[in-house]
């Protein structure tokens, strides 16, 4: 016990070690030639907002301001719709989720504030199908609407990714490959983890990748089906999952 504490305690002092060695970096104008490059605090890349500390705040801060605009201009049309619920689920669908879901694999290791205000989005986009009141529970609501979770959503992603990075990448490889003796992961077709040094690290997609594939199914991990049956029943996991947590 008291050696799992020391672990620990270690590990936060490393996570807390990184955070403040990022915090203390201080660059300013950098010149280049005849003109000065401005530093700024938060850079957008492929329309993702990147702060410096890759808290994805800033991010999430756009996300929700433009989620929520979008809610209000939607609101007036989905109160005329003749078939309300069809309707506006196919709107929510095209100007809602797809956001939601666009490089949500980012989101992961977040903090829960953050996925909390993500997760909000996503129950008023569900309130706004469904007309239910604000005080009502959401689950049932998210249920009907068969939807994961944000949480749940970010790692379905992340597993998908895992799942074609088998091909694609020289980074990501099962632990038969790479393992002499014989193992009892080595024949659950398991991701081999790389070790990381801080929070940073674990947050890379080369560490979560496999670690959110090794804690799925062994049913799941198999390679004998194809990519849209594995995505289909990984859905139907991480919704009974998503919502039995809840």
């Amino acid at each position: 016990m008291s050696a799992s504490r020391l672990r620990l305690k270690i590990e936060s002092d490393e996570d807390r070690s990184a955070s403040q060695q990022v915090s203390r970096i201080n660059i300013g104008d950098i010149p280049m030639l005849s003109t000065t490059i401005k530093v700024a605090e938060s850079a957008r890349d492929l329309g993702v907002i990147l702060d410096a500390e890759l808290t994805m705040s800033a991010h999430v801060t756009a996300l929700c301001r433009s989620g929520c605009f979008q809610l209000r201009q939607l609101r007036p049309f989905t109160q005329s719709l003749t078939r309300p619920t069809e309707a506006a689920k196919t709107l929510v669908q095209a100007f809602i989720s797809c956001h939601l879901d666009y490089c949500n694999s980012l989101l992961h290791g977040v903090t829960d504030n953050v996925m909390r205000r993500v997760q909000s989005l996503q129950n008023a986009a569900a309130r706004l199908i469904t007309g239910v009141r604000r005080r009502d529970h959401i689950t049932p609501v998210l249920c009907q609407l068969h939807w994961l979770p944000v949480r749940r959503r970010v790692e379905f992603k992340l597993a998908c990714l895992g799942r074609l990075y088998l091909y694609l990448a020289d980074n990501i490889h099962l632990v038969s490959e790479g393992n002499r003796r014989s193992l009892r992961s080595s024949s659950d077709n398991m991701f081999a983890v790389p070790r990381t040094h801080n929070s940073f690290g674990d947050r890379s997609f080369g560490a979560v990748g496999p670690r959110i594939w090794n804690s799925l199914p062994r049913g799941l991990r198999t390679l004998d089906i194809s990519y849209k049956h594995f995505k289909a029943l990984l859905k139907t996991y991480m919704f009974r999952q998503g919502h039995s947590a809840l």
